[in-house]
């Protein structure tokens, strides 16, 4: 019995093993491809496979150049659908053999991950910042699905979170036939440098009145004990070796401007927040809990700077309502904030947001299935997309979400609104369609 058991296992991993390189070799085979790393595989999938793409730097011009770009395939049969990550940032985590999307398992679906250019491991030589654009990024999910079609037989999906989500949308934007359906989460789709919706948002929408005047108290006591509080901000800033590009005194500022949307994003409990009467340290604990100056610092900057040079450039962001704060604040005015702390020096390149108007314009004509999903309290909700009376386009904004709302987490209503809409263009297997 047990030679038997042991003949068995062998026979599986030399049919698993084959499997797994016939994908190997046909990705090895393709011009694309520059290298193929056999990684552990997520339980749900047959293989994993780290593929370098090599891409053009410029997609409008190849003679440009080209890098390497990370991409993560767990893959299950060759029919399957398969899900396109589209991340907006780096992608470490598609090496991780316990990451696993949550549409995988829904459409029983292989997985691709694709590294954004400019992030992670997925770098040109020359940090030419005239090539991060939107239009080179959907080039680079253009490839990468033009390369896995002639294996992967099945209807394809792409889907991302919040810049990922955006970078969904951008994608089907430009390469409209690259998939046959994408899911959208918590998308922002801004119309300039500091769009001026989400500041009304935090203001009227997220919560309700009573926890958002109670947010709005507590900066306004985090302004008035600055003199108290400011030992144990510097004390945290030289422990964890911050630096930045204002003086301590105005990042405190900003620290408790940002306060309210980094709140309202990540969905925390106004019933936390500490009352006024608290203690000094009890009333920083829970600010630098919740929104450390980290997000400030020249060092998060390293990791993020190619994120706040797109939202300069295409993608947009958020400014601050300094109006109720005005009284205590010790910096002149939030305005070009991004610009300030953010950007490299000279570097004011002008806001496009052309990108932004076409894709209003193909959500206005287009018949494809798209799926959009929001949280209500989350401010990024605010300038998600505009969304026409289409049959075929589905937005659900999930009352109390936040920027965590995931399928998953939606309720009865409007996780079947959204399974039957993804079933209408892949087929979901019946546990599910009974959900």
């Amino acid at each position: 019995m047990q030679i038997r058991w042991i003949s068995f296992c062998f026979l599986l991993l030399f049919t698993l093993g084959g499997k797994a390189s016939e994908l190997v070799d046909f990705l090895r085979s393709q011009e694309h491809v520059d290298h193929v790393e056999v990684m552990e595989a997520h339980s749900f999938f047959r293989e994993a496979l780290l593929v370098w793409v090599r891409q053009p730097v410029d997609h409008g011009d190849p003679g440009k150049g080209s890098f390497l770009q990370r991409v993560f395939v767990s893959a299950l049969e060759r029919s399957a659908p398969v899900v396109l990550v589209t991340e907006g940032y780096a992608a470490a985590y598609g090496k991780n053999p316990r990451y696993l999307n949550e549409l995988c398992p829904l459409l029983g679906a292989s997985q691709v991950v694709v590294e954004h250019r400019y992030f992670g491991e997925s770098w040109p030589e020359d940090r030419d910042w005239h090539y991060l654009t939107v239009e080179n990024a959907a080039g680079d999910h253009h490839l990468v699905t033009e390369l896995l079609k002639p294996w992967f037989s099945g209807k394809w999906i792409n889907t991302g979170i919040s810049k990922g989500g955006q970078t969904a949308l951008l994608h089907r934007v430009f390469y409209p036939d690259d998939v046959d359906l994408t899911v959208s989460y918590v998308a922002p789709m801004n119309l300039d440098v500091e769009d001026g919706r989400h500041e009304p948002w935090i203001a009227k929408v997220s919560g309700d009145r009573e926890s958002r005047r109670k947010i709005r108290e507590f900066q306004l006591e985090l302004l008035r004990r600055r003199d108290r509080l400011m030992p144990l901000f510097e004390k945290n800033i030289a422990d964890k070796k911050y630096t930045f590009r204002a003086p301590l005194d105005e990042i405190y500022d900003f620290t408790v401007l940002e306060f309210s949307f980094s709140f309202w994003q990540w969905g925390r409990n106004p019933e936390e927040i500490p009352a006024l009467t608290a203690t000094d340290e009890e009333i920083f604990s829970y600010w630098n809990k919740n929104c450390s100056p980290d997000y400030f610092s020249l060092e998060e900057l390293e990791r993020m700077g190619s994120f706040f040079i797109q939202a300069a450039r295409q993608l947009g962001y958020y400014g601050y309502d300094t109006r109720p704060f005005r009284k205590y604040l010790h910096i002149k005015t939030a305005r070009n904030y991004l610009a300030q702390l953010f950007l490299p020096e000279k570097y004011r390149p002008a806001f496009d947001r052309s990108s932004a108007l076409k894709t209003q314009r193909f959500l206005n004509t287009t018949n494809l299935p798209m799926v959009f999903i929001y949280g209500k309290n989350d401010p990024w909700t605010a300038s998600g997309v505009v969304v026409p009376r289409k049959s075929h386009i589905l937005k659900v904004v999930q009352e109390g979400g936040s920027h965590s709302t995931r399928i998953a987490t939606l309720d009865e209503t409007n996780k079947k609104a959204v399974l039957q809409k993804i079933g209408e263009t892949v087929s979901l297997p019946e546990p599910v369609i009974a959900e």
